[in-house]
This record gives structure tokens, C-alpha cells and sequence, in this order.
């Protein structure tokens, strides 16, 4: 069955638009919750119970309302957390024993946006099958539980701090940021609040940027989706390095003392190098978009490489499917399983400073033998339902190109899953040749287009 409502994270959209919407976010309330009952094996004096954060959106108050009375109507008790970071909410699941976790957030969109993810009791993110059952009671009419099992809500008044220790945990207990300065980022987001407690207590001197959230500027011109932000932020301050969040929190971009901005890919190498080292890495999962260069710098550290599709999502899936604990995208969503269930910005950029001060080294140092491959990617608009897979010229183009780059270089074909276009990426050692092989798939691509 085809998703109407779920993407491959959660349901989003402009608010105030189908299906943001208050009726909608109630009636998807009860209906995950009357889902959550049938899974449930429950005394008669039980009810299931969920817990639901949010991001600093203006809009996540209508949402949490909303979701609240769905869930309540249910048979549902819902825990209130406020404004945390998405990974927070997946640790806070798994930690109260709740039977699912709720997201309200549209992550590094715009504040116009918003949008709503769940997680398993497990702190991961909901199997497709559930997801798909959710669905198909949102067709049901909308129901009311009596009163006497009408759910019940409550705030989690402690809810930030747990998450702080649990981030801090994971940092070696050998090792503090003592004598470190650090630009912080957290984009007038979720994370403004824990984000700065969780590196001043490990000792860090920081300059703080993106943390005054008026509900409508969260993303805007701050964030790991501005990294100029951060970089300039680290070279005003004279900081040792920078640490950029996204919205929700579960992106990281970072930058060094020169201002040199360091993307998902890199990060993850300089996590993954530190681990080989130490005999902790078994794999690395990285997406279809991930540099070339990238994946020869993995397998020189004597680490499997393997590729999934773009989304976090994806990446966690072969990641639990080969049993490897690290993996990522170059837009600065990295998961370390060993460390956490989901992916975690504050939890990765930890992991990239102990990496650092367990190799006495900086991000240049450590990214020195990583070279990537230049990459053109270049947009083709298209008419819906156009059928590029199999269309001769169109493969002939990407035949002729992989022949010409023999091996030194890539060719991907990619529609967008939010708009009309069809992605063109070659790279390869070339610069000049990738760029003219780029546009010219894309000019076949745009002429099959309009036939």
C-alpha cells in the first residue's frame, strides 16, 4: 500500500495547509493511539502512553494541543516535554518505557513548515507496517473512549535534564573540553536550551549564537543550513572550532579556527578514523550522495563502505542490517549506534571532539588524506509521471558517461521526493570533464522531458 500522509520522516507541510492541520493533527492523534491500544496487551487499568516534544516553531503549540486531545480520546496518557531536541525525545521513549515517542517538528525548514514523527517504544524510528496501519484508521470515523479511560496528560519536569547526563555520558569519562573554546550554533531551535548545558559542564569556554527563539526565526540564517553563521561566529570569537545544530537538533556541521566548514561526510570520517584506530569500527554506511573520495578514504582505514539510499532513515536500516555501528549523510545527520538508536547532533559532535583529543589532533589534520572528487549536480525539472527509468537516449547518455570516466568517477540519477525534478550527479577527479558530462545528461534528460 502507498503512503498518503507519511514520508520517509514523519508527515510535513506547510501549516494551515493539508495536512497540517488541527483537525487533521487530532484525528492523527487518536488514530496512532487507537493503533498503540491494539498492540498493547494491557490490564483493564492500563492505558499506553506517549510522550511528545517539539521544536521552537510558533506552531507547535496548536500542534501539541491538538495531538494531546487525539491521544487523550484514545485511551492514551501523554507526557509533555517542551521544546527538546528529536534525538532527546527517542532517548526519553526508550528511557520511561513509553510505548512511542512524538516529534513535532519540520527539522531545518523554514518556520512557515512543520510536521509530526513518531518513534518506537525502542527509541527508533516507527516500522512502515505501523505506520501504514496508522493510515488506514485515519479513513475510521473519530471515536471517544469513556470517560473513566480517557487518557491523562502530564509535564515532564526533569525531561531536559536527563537528556543533558545521558549526552554527557557518552563522552569519555577520561576527557573534558577543559581549554576549549567553541562557537555554538543551535539555530533558534529545539536544542537552544540542553545544547549549551551539555558542553559547559564538559568544561568548554563557548560563544554562543541561535539561541533566542521568538517562535519565528528558527532556522533563519543560523544553523547547520547556514553554516556562514558558525563560521562566522568562530572567527569573531578567535574559538578553537564551531559546532552548528540544525532545528531539531539532529544535524551537525561544524567548522575550524580558520573557518573552514566540515559537512556529515567529513565529521564521519574523522569519527570513523579515531575508532579504526582503537579497533571500535566494524562499517560505514554512507548514501547514494556521499563523495567519492569519501568512500576511498573508508576503505584505506581497512573499514567496509556501503551505500543506501538518501534519508536517515535508509542509512539506519543497513546500518542494523550489517550490524555496523557508524553511519551518515553529508548533510550532517550522523548515527552512532553505540552511542545512541537514532541520529544525534550533539551526541556526533562529542564524538568528533573526543576523536580529536584522543589523536591530539585538529579536523585538518584529521581530514588531511580526505580528498574529494569535484561533484556537479544539476537540477532537471520534469513533467509528473515521466518515466526516465529505461528511456533509451537518457541511458545512452549515462552509458557513454561512465565509459569516458572509466572507473575514476560516478554517474547518479535521482528524482527528488518533494518536486518535479530528476537530480544529475557525476563526479569524478576532473572538474572541468564532470561538469561538462553534468550538463550534457541533464540536456538529454530536459529534451526527453518535453517530448
Amino acid at each position: 500500500m502507498s503512503r498518503r500522509y507519511f514520508g520517509t520522516d514523519g508527515v510535513r507541510g506547510c501549516v494551515g495547509e493539508a495536512p497540517i492541520t488541527p483537525d487533521f493533527c487530532l484525528r492523527l492523534g487518536y488514530a496512532a493511539g487507537k493503533t498503540l491500544v491494539a498492540h498493547e496487551r494491557l490490564r483493564p487499568s492500563e492505558h499506553p502512553a506517549v510522550i511528545i516534544g517539539k521544536d521552537t516553531r510558533i506552531s507547535g503549540y496548536m500542534l501539541e494541543s491538538t495531538l494531546e486531545a487525539g491521544f487523550s480520546a484514545a485511551g492514551v496518557d501523554v507526557y509533555l516535554a517542551g521544546p527538546l531536541p528529536t534525538p532527546a525525545i527517542a532517548y526519553l521513549t526508550r528511557a520511561l518505557r513509553l510505548q512511542a515517542g512524538v516529534v513535532i517538528s519540520a527539522s531545518h525548514n523554514p518556520f512557515e513548515d512543520n510536521g509530526i514523527k513518531f518513534f518506537s517504544a525502542a527509541g527508533t524510528k516507527l516500522p512502515d507496517a505501523v505506520e501504514l496501519e496508522i493510515e488506514e484508521r485515519l479513513d475510521e470515523p473519530m471515536g471517544c473512549e469513556p470517560s473513566s479511560r480517557l487518557g491523562k496528560a502530564k509535564r515532564i519536569d526533569d525531561a531536559r535534564g536527563r537528556y543533558v547526563e545521558f549526552c554527557k555520558s557518552t563522552f569519555p569519562n577520561e576527557l573534558d573540553l577543559r581549554g576549549m573554546k567553541i562557537a555554538l550554533d543551535c539555530a533558534h531551535g529545539a536544542a537552544y536550551m540542553v545544547a549549551p548545558k551539555v558542553f559547559h559542564e564538559l568544561g568548554a569556554e563557548l560563544h554562543l549564537v541561535g539561541v533566542d527563539p521568538n517562535g519565528l526565526n528558527i532556522n533563519e540564517s543560523v544553523g547547520a543550513t547556514s553554516p556562514e553563521s558558525v563560521r562566522k561566529a568562530v572567527l569573531e570569537s578567535g574559538a578553537d572550532l564551531g559546532i552548528s545544530l540544525d532545528g531539531d537538533g539532529d544535524r551537525l556541521i561544524m567548522a575550524d579556527a580558520e573557518g573552514e566548514i566540515y559537512d556529515g561526510d567529513k565529521l564521519l570520517y574523522v569519527i570513523a578514523k579515531a575508532a579504526a584506530r582503537r579497533g571500535k569500527a566494524n562499517g560505514v554506511v554512507g548514501t547514494l550522495m556521499s563523495n567519492l573520495g569519501f568512500e576511498h578514504a573508508i576503505s584505506r582505514l581497512g573499514l567496509p563502505f556501503a551505500r543506501a539510499k538518501v534519508g536517515d532513515r535508509y542509512v539506519l536500516e543497513m546500518m542494523h542490517e550489517k550490524g555496523w555501528t557508524l553511519g551518515g549523510e553529508n548533510s550532517g545527520h550522523i548515527i552512532c549506534l553505540d552511542r545512541h538508536t537514532t541520529g544525534d547532533g550533539i551526541i556526533a559532535a562529542l564524538q568528533v571532539l573526543a576523536a580529536l583529543l584522543q589523536e591530539k589532533a585538529t579536523l585538518k589534520e584529521m581530514c588531511a588524506d580526505l580528498v574529494f572528487y569535484p561533484q556537479k549536480l544539476v537540477n532537471v525539472r520534469i513533467k509528473p509521471g515521466f518515466s526516465w527509468v529505461g528511456n533509451r537516449p537518457i541511458q545512452e547518455a549515462v552509458d557513454a558517461a561512465t565509459t569516458e570516466l572509466d572507473g575514476s568517477g560516478r554517474v547518479l540519477l535521482r528524482p527528488s521526493g518533494t518536486e518535479p525534478l530528476l537530480r544529475v550527479m557525476v563526479e569524478g577527479e576532473d572538474a572541468v570533464r564532470v561538469d561538462r558530462i553534468a550538463h550534457g545528461i541533464a540536456e538529454v534528460v530536459r529534451r526527453e522531458a518535453e517530448r
